[in-house]
């Protein structure tokens, strides 16, 4: 039976409930979540519960070895916490490539950073949990230990993770050392665990219960702690225990941009939440009439997207390394010159002139007014390919984006925080909480907040179509990519826009979202859930 074979169109609802809602990729995380705030927890439990489960029911996007940044409502107030890691303190551009590397290598141990996940845990269930963390991680440990059946869009994924693994490490001994903890951990069998069949992690299981039982710490100092610094620098990394020792969490004032009377928020950089809300000020000072299933206001989004990206590129990073001002890149001035640049035709985008002078997303909502949006991610798939022995742990590699260049803002640096994609959303209106929302997928996310957040506002789609409306991305100079189902009348009208099209074979590039607002007048949440993916809702 091929379970990835879908002949026939399906369709999805918005989902309604009033006590509690778990929205995310994966079933079972999203039950966990439930299952906590059924426990007494609030939503900021269900989510760390939720986001320790998708580290075992979805290793192919994330794990204990990733980042993780969440917005929190609570009390009225939005919170914001960057919960990324940075470079080793030994990790220099000139050691790179003294190992003969002309750029940040991809895979390996090389490029990977202190992970930031379990951190993010502890920090809001310190601040604002009502269970304990170790309650919360209840059911991801019960998972690693007992075990489930993988789903279709997880299947493919580890299969596809597989290959790639088995290739890399048939090049030199070295290479064929640092792959081997992997294939021990998630393919035991001697090859991936496939659709339907069960898959078990005990040592991932100790883990957690490590991290729960010390609200995080084990992971950062002791013994657990040297197991991975070892784990990295076994093959050739940087990453000491002395780096995870020092490493915290760090609280931060989300940024926002007031788009048609809403104000969509996002984690200030080192993130790339920016690039959504320059993109969505260059489209509002375009001042254009915005039509649905329109090929110019299409057009318009995607070179205003395209010139918020190119920018971002250029210069997002570190906050200290930014060679321009986080308040400029989203003040007027800068959304009014952007704007001035797109025309009827598609252009190669250059980076503004500076002014003289594989990722999991979960939104959780509860009946007392909490809500969260929540990602974390190993960035690439499963990460580095480098695992920590008998702990489940994959081990990120985020510093691959990282430049070798000294001329860029992402130069890499000791202790530095590298560019970073994975981006959780927030939308208020009035000053009251809409609800979390989230779009994964690398440099998709930005694109996708972008599309979501316009179907929304501008186009009044409910949550379920927001996330369901076919998407474009932006890929290159004049090349946007467009899913199966984008509708070709538009995608003719924008190539004669001079836009390079792509219909691609299937969505998997495109992102996977989740939605849950809340009514103002009922206080009843609305939810949505991605269709690209084994996507879920539990409500409660």
């Amino acid at each position: 039976m091929d379970y990835l074979y879908h002949p026939f169109r399906s369709q999805r609802h918005t989902v309604f409930a009033k006590n509690g809602v778990v929205a995310t990729s994966q079933p079972l995380a999203a039950q966990a979540g439930i299952e906590i705030m059924r426990r007494g927890g609030n939503a900021i439990d269900a989510a760390i519960a939720t986001a320790a489960a998708l580290t075992v029911v979805e290793p192919t996007s994330n794990g204990i070895g990733g980042d993780a940044f969440a917005l929190i409502w609570t009390e009225g107030k939005l919170h914001g916490l960057n919960a990324s890691g940075p470079a080793s303190m030994d990790a220099t551009a000139e050691k790179v490539k003294a190992l003969g590397h002309e750029k940040m290598p991809v895979f390996g141990a090389v490029p990977v950073t202190v992970p930031g996940a379990p951190s993010a845990w502890a920090e809001v269930s310190r601040r604002f949990g009502k269970l304990s963390l170790s309650e919360t991680l209840e059911p991801a440990v019960r998972l690693a230990e007992e075990g489930y059946p993988l789903t279709p869009i997880l299947g493919k994924y580890w299969e596809v993770a597989y290959n790639k693994f088995k290739n890399l490490s048939e090049g030199s001994e070295e290479e064929r050392k640092s792959f081997e903890a992997w294939f021990d951990t998630f393919a035991p069998d001697g090859r991936p665990p496939k659709t339907g069949e069960m898959w078990r992690s005990p040592g991932h299981a100790d883990t957690l219960r490590q991290i729960g039982e010390t609200d995080g710490r084990a992971f950062y100092e002791g013994p657990l702690a040297e197991q991975i610094a070892d784990a990295a620098q076994a093959h050739g990394g940087f990453l000491s225990k002395e780096d995870l020792a020092a490493y915290q969490p760090e609280w931060v004032e989300p940024v926002s941009a007031n788009y048609r009377g809403y104000d969509v928020w996002e984690i200030p950089p080192n993130g790339q939440g920016m690039v959504a809300l320059m993109a969505l000020n260059i489209h509002s000072a375009t001042g254009k009439q915005l039509v649905y299933g329109d090929a110019e206001t299409l057009h318009r989004q995607i070179e205003a997207m395209k010139l918020a990206f190119t920018d971002g590129k250029a210069f997002i990073t570190q906050p200290d390394d930014m060679p321009v001002e986080t308040a400029h890149l989203l003040s007027p001035e800068y959304a009014e010159k952007r704007a001035a640049v797109i025309g009827d035709r598609a252009i190669d985008p250059e980076p503004y002139e500076l002014p003289k002078g594989g990722t999991v997303y979960l939104a959780v909502a509860d009946g007392e007014g909490n809500m969260v949006s929540f990602i974390q991610s190993n960035y690439m798939g499963f990460g580095s390919g480098i695992v920590v022995p008998n702990t489940g742990i994959a081990l990120q590699n985020r510093g691959a984006d990282f430049s070798l260049d000294p001329e860029h803002p992402n130069y890499l640096k000791p202790g530095k925080k590298t560019y970073h994609t994975i981006i959780p959303g927030f939308l208020t209106k009035n000053g009251e909480a809409v609800g979390p929302f989230g779009v994964m997928g690398g440099y998709m996310q930005p694109q996708g907040h972008f599309q979501v957040i316009s179907n929304t506002v501008d186009f009044g789609l409910n949550p379920q179509a927001a996330l369901d409306q076919p998407r474009w991305q932006w890929v290159g100079g004049k090349t946007v990519q467009v899913e199966p189902d984008f509708p070709l009348h538009l995608a003719q009208a924008l190539q004669r826009k001079g836009h390079d099209i792509r219909i691609a074979t299937d969505s998997g590039g495109f992102g996977r979202g989740q939605i849950i607002w809340r009514n103002p007048e009922t206080g009843v949440l609305e939810a949505g859930t991605e269709s690209r993916t084994d996507g879920s809702i539990a409500v409660w």
